[in-house]
């Protein structure tokens, strides 16, 4: 007899703590879903934290969503070194929301959204101070548009590659006449790849993972990057002549699924889109510091730095953007809006 109010209290007792563990497990489970956010982000290139934007660039990422209290909320993991498979398939699984972010230059993202070769047209820019300059006046916009649309992906951030593109081959290269005839390796796209042709050069699209053993193996004659990348990957292992052509200043993109960017929870999607734009400004600033050091480290290294004729791969790459732009009138104003702005 005296066990059954016993009973009674215990089981009131067990009722009013399952009450309120119910009311608050919405809460619980939110931040338990939020703290759980996963994201995979993909680079071509080494896990370098100095020389490596992709890795400078989610480091940096990772600094920005702590500060925005977003540390515990947003697990980013990073797959440097082609990890997830090479660029071109990265960009269409980013397109297809099976992978969240991908840092890369936008020159593969042409391959899904022609108007994105904009670019790569051959000497475009005159520095990354101007391009940033150009893309805060809006000459980003259009590109950015047309590939949401095309390719269901969105750029949260421009930053730079670190360093324009120059060339790097077994022999010193001066002027076309030096690389005509020349293995040249460029990123699988036929804008950059046209670039490299009108130069002179044997342009040879390839994928950025098989470039080393190609070199090695003599496929290649060079190929052109910024000083960190060849630098970080070795290449001056294989070929010792970097000539500053400088014919490409490519934009650093960081592509985001627009399938992850729709599923993410709105309040966390603005301060990991603020997070995003401050990990790139950071991102550019030690870009270039890197491009100097990286080439100070590649002259230590015996690499001998070419100063080439600029003026003449110039003239010879001219025609290049007249025939794009009559090819993709949509690209005049974008053209347009780079060349009047002054850095």
């Amino acid at each position: 007899m005296g066990s059954k109010p016993i009973n009674r209290r215990v089981v009131l007792q067990s009722s009013v703590a399952a009450t309120a563990w119910l009311a608050a497990a919405p809460a619980l489970t939110g931040r338990a879903e939020a703290a759980t956010l996963k994201l995979k982000c993909s680079s071509s290139l080494p896990n370098d934290p100095k020389y490596a934007n992709g890795r400078v660039y989610y480091d940096n990422l990772v600094k920005s969503l702590k500060a925005n209290g977003l540390g515990e909320q947003i697990e980013v993991t990073f797959f440097p070194d082609n990890q997830l498979g090479q660029e071109i398939d990265v960009i269409n699984s980013v397109k297809l929301g099976v992978i969240d972010l991908m840092v890369s230059g936008s020159s593969i993202s042409a391959n899904l959204v022609p108007l994105v070769g904009t670019f790569d047209l051959g000497y475009l820019f005159t520095s990354f101070p101007q391009q940033t300059k150009a893309f805060d006046a809006g000459a980003a916009k259009p590109i950015e548009d047309a590939l949401l649309k095309g390719a269901n992906i969105r750029i949260i951030s421009w930053a730079y590659n670190f360093g324009s593109r120059s060339v790097l081959a077994k022999k010193p290269v001066k002027g076309p006449e030096d690389l005509a005839g020349l293995k040249i390796r460029t990123l699988p796209n036929p804008v950059i790849t046209e670039c490299l042709r009108l130069m002179g050069a044997a342009a040879t699209p390839l994928a950025f993972g098989e470039i080393y053993t190609a070199l090695q193996a003599g496929v290649l004659d060079g190929l052109e990057h910024d000083p960190p990348t060849i630098l970080a990957s070795k290449f001056y292992e294989t070929s010792k002549n970097y000539a500053l052509t400088q014919h490409n200043f490519s934009p650093l993109a960081t592509y985001f699924s627009d399938a992850t960017f729709n599923r993410m929870d709105p309040k966390l999607r603005e301060g990991f889109l603020d997070a995003a734009k401050k990990a790139a400004v950071d991102t550019r600033a030690h870009g270039l510091e890197m491009e100097k050091e990286a080439l100070k480290n590649l002259a230590d290294k015996g690499v001998t730095i070419v100063e080439c004729d600029k003026e003449a791969f110039r003239k010879r790459v001219a025609p290049q953007s007249e025939n794009f732009i009559k090819a993709r009138p949509e690209a005049k104003p974008v053209v347009d809006m780079i060349r009047a702005t002054q850095a």
